[in-house]
């Protein structure tokens, strides 16, 4: 009986899902643009080393705050999907219309990866989002430092009363 129930409700549900196509996104340019220039560095970095912290400073124009974060809420889909976590977007108290993207990416290697795997519909929203600013977006790497095996670094005694 339990079989039968559920064979008429997948025929029942057949009919009501064929308004939803699974081809919504058909149109979309999903062929790579290439378009982020290789990142420029001062010195070597290894594959491994991470995890890569980006930040991107944007200084959006007085009128288009709305369209901006509108256009940066798209962006951060767009950078979890191609492998980065722990998005943020922070604006300056002090400087109104300066925000900080930041995004963080396991390695070098797989940020190197993330430049690889940006389409041309991404690179449509990136062009739109450069229509609201007032200055080219400045985009910085930086790779986390870890501390050097068996180096002990002295802490500051914090209870002494000698100064």
């Amino acid at each position: 009986m339990a079989h039968f129930i559920a064979a008429t409700g997948l025929l029942i549900a057949i009919p009501l899902t064929w308004r939803w196509k699974l081809q919504t996104g058909a149109g979309i340019d999903l062929t790579p643009s290439m378009h982020w220039p290789t990142p420029v560095l001062s010195r070597h970095v290894e594959s491994d080393p991470g995890p890569i912290l980006v930040t991107v400073e944007y200084r959006i124009k007085d009128a288009e705050r709305e369209a901006f974060l509108r256009a940066l809420e798209l962006l951060s889909h767009e950078r979890g999907r191609d492998g980065a976590y722990a998005w943020g977007l922070f604006e300056d108290a002090a400087d109104p219309g300066r925000f900080l993207e930041t995004f963080l990416v396991e390695s070098w290697l797989e940020h190197l990866r993330q430049h690889r795997r940006v389409t041309g519909a991404d690179q449509a929203l990136q062009q739109r989002i450069v229509t609201l600013l007032k200055t080219p977006p400045s985009t910085t790497h930086l790779v986390a430092t870890h501390f050097v095996p068996g180096v002990r670094r002295k802490r500051p005694d914090h209870g002494s009363t000698e100064r």
